[in-house]
């Protein structure tokens, strides 16, 4: 049966590419759909693999097509009858199942799910229909210089999709969004800044790129907060600090403790310029979900088995055969990996979710145009602490999605927010920062506003101050006459065993009995409950980072080494390079030994292209 309750992704429009490596072709080879059920679904389940995996959220989707590739035999299966789990993108109508799913506790780690939903969408001649709509559960961005787009090129995963670059960082204070000045040029020409400020500025920027061979610098601070390694060190002001720490390092909180903060800052700096610009992208059609699905593609194409509605009942460590809901049994040779969301009931052991993401996503019916760069359809907003009326103790984050991204319909733009505060706080500062954004919108199309006068600012010295977003802080005591009109609301909390700045860690697949048998120096990979090793739900992060380290280390548990983690040697290299990446960041994304070359350019240059 052919799901049509799905959005069409940039895959399905074209052909199928089936590697023609004679290691790995076979002329039965079913290629799934990208998005919804695969079409045919196998008639059996195979009656032995070497791993099963249930789940096809990012890590899983990685570790399966890593494995298949490899070599070993995948069964990957998934209870939902879509793909991407902890990270699919959902039409509306699967998004009511999935909050009932919540709210009936019959979906772990998810909890306080609330969903609004306009009359203007339905199926019965309304202005817009479930389809229209794909909202992430779990929004993410990448950066351009990261591990997992190096495998993405590598794998030729990138060919499933298309992207789109992400330039315009907001940082939410006084009441007014602040966008990132643009260039050394822009840095050294801002009239608000002090020529004391940019030299600051820039003489950390250069540092911050090569910051661990100064440790004469950075040690004495090891301990201490980024925010009074900023201020004593390099002198810098409390704007130029924020935007430092929570909009291009996208740290949740001021007390960050140096060497994690210097590392996030040097990410986004590294990766600007790479194929554009610009130091992140996004994919259309949906974020992790259409990830996900590229990978679980790559998966089937070296050989790997899918079946959706399929979901596990059981696994015997000593028979190692596990049994499945419609009664069918496989052998599994080597592991058995799960996500926390597809676990039995009978499984007593799923590791604890010790931490909380708060969630709220809006789809308005406002283009939002005024907040993205030219030809672009993406923004992201900071409000640091301290910014929002709610008296945040802890930043929050927004991703905002125009109609350019293909999720959603021309006029209409979805908001993600998201916080690490706990309890009933977090949804009052998610709050406050969803009406910030409302009025902020409002304001910066109103057309009560007719020129440019309306929009500077005279400070007491007499200078004159233009705001980034143009009815800001100016105009803190205007008010829209007609709210943002919102299509969807929908809050939710998801749980999860990472931290939100630890990199994955193999902890966190290890039971107790794991842990000792390594402190007797005698490994064993099995972890979890009856021989099922968990992977961890989505962190906080609002990057991909933590995606291929979690994979990694899945992947070297079960093999025994991750030496040859996507070590795959396409040998028709021209027909594998048939459905190349949109024409803009052809070059840049196929050549991306060049982008190694390039980043390793005299820093001096590379700094007067930063964005900061």
């Amino acid at each position: 049966m052919y799901n049509t309750e799905r959005r069409p992704s940039m895959a399905e429009r074209r052909p199928s590419i089936i590697a023609s490596s004679a290691q790995y072709s076979s002329s039965s080879l079913v290629v799934p759909h990208l998005a919804g059920i695969e079409d045919p679904l196998p008639d059996t389940t195979p009656d032995k693999v070497d791993v099963l995996i249930a789940g096809t959220g990012m890590v899983e989707s990685v570790l399966a097509a890593a494995l298949a590739w490899q070599g070993s035999s995948v069964l990957h299966i998934d209870q939902n009858d879509y793909y991407g789990d902890t990270s699919a993108t959902l039409t509306v109508d699967q998004l009511k199942r999935w909050v009932s799913q919540i709210n009936e506790t019959m979906l772990p780690c998810y909890s306080n799910a609330k969903l609004y939903v306009s009359n203007a969408i339905g199926n019965d001649n309304r202005k817009y229909i479930s389809r229209d709509f794909g909202i992430d559960l779990s929004p993410k961005f990448l950066f351009a210089k990261s591990d997992l787009l190096s495998i993405l090129v590598k794998s030729r995963v990138h060919q499933y999709l298309e992207f789109q670059s992400l330039s315009t960082f907001h940082t939410y204070e006084n009441d007014s969004f602040e966008k990132l000045t643009n260039t050394k040029q822009e840095i050294f020409t801002n009239q608000n800044l002090p020529l004391m400020t940019k030299r600051n500025l820039m003489r950390f920027i250069k540092f911050v790129l090569d910051w661990e061979k100064h440790p004469q610098i950075w040690e004495p601070y090891a301990t201490k907060s980024i925010t009074e390694f900023l201020i004593e060190k390099f002198n810098l002001e409390p704007a130029q600090v924020n935007e430092l720490i929570f909009s291009i390092g996208l740290c949740y909180t001021a007390d960050t403790k140096v060497p994690h903060a210097l590392q996030r800052i040097r990410r986004y700096l590294i990766s600007f310029d790479v194929y554009g610009p610009f130091p992140v992208l996004y994919s259309k059609f949906g974020g992790p979900g259409e990830l996900s699905q590229g990978f679980c593609r790559s998966a089937a194409v070296a050989g790997a088995t899918y079946k959706l509605n399929e979901k596990l009942q059981s696994f015997d460590p000593t028979t190692k055969v596990a049994t499945f809901t419609d009664g069918s049994k496989v052998m599994v040779s080597e592991k058995v990996i799960m996500s926390p969301t597809q676990a039995p009931r009978s499984h007593k052991h799923v590791p604890k979710q010790n931490f909380e993401i708060h969630r709220l996503t809006c789809v308005v019916e406002k283009s939002c145009s005024e907040w993205f760069t030219n030809n672009e359809s993406g923004a992201v907003i900071v409000f640091p602490p301290g910014s929002l009326k709610s008296g945040n103790k802890r930043v929050v984050q927004a991703l905002i999605l125009g109609s350019g991204s293909e999720c959603c319909p021309s006029g209409t733009c979805i908001w993600y927010l998201s916080t690490t505060e706990q309890g009933d706080r977090a949804e009052m500062d998610l709050d406050a920062a969803l009406e910030a954004m409302e009025i902020s919108i409002i304001r910066e199309s109103s057309t009560d506003i007719v020129n440019d006068e309306d929009i500077v600012q005279i400070t007491d010295n007499g200078q004159t101050v233009v705001n980034s977003v143009k009815l800001g802080q100016s105009f803190r005591e205007y008010y829209p006459r007609e709210p943002v009109q919102h299509l969807l609301k929908l809050y939710y909390t998801q749980h999860t065993s990472t931290p939100p700045f630890d990199i994955v860690a193999p902890s966190l697949f290890e039971n107790e009995t794991t842990i000792r048998a390594n402190k007797l120096n005698k490994f064993t990979a099995e972890a979890g409950d009856n021989g099922v090793m968990y992977t961890a739900m989505p962190s906080t992060e609002i990057s991909y980072d933590e995606v291929v380290t979690a994979a990694k280390l899945l992947y070297e548990k079960i093999v025994g080494s991750d030496d040859d983690f996507f070590d795959v040697d396409f040998e028709d290299e021209e027909e594998m390079m048939s459905n190349p990446p949109p024409a803009k960041y052809e070059n840049a994304i196929i050549d991306d030994e060049d982008a190694d070359h390039d980043m390793d350019a005299d820093s001096s240059e590379f700094v007067g292209e930063m964005e900061i």
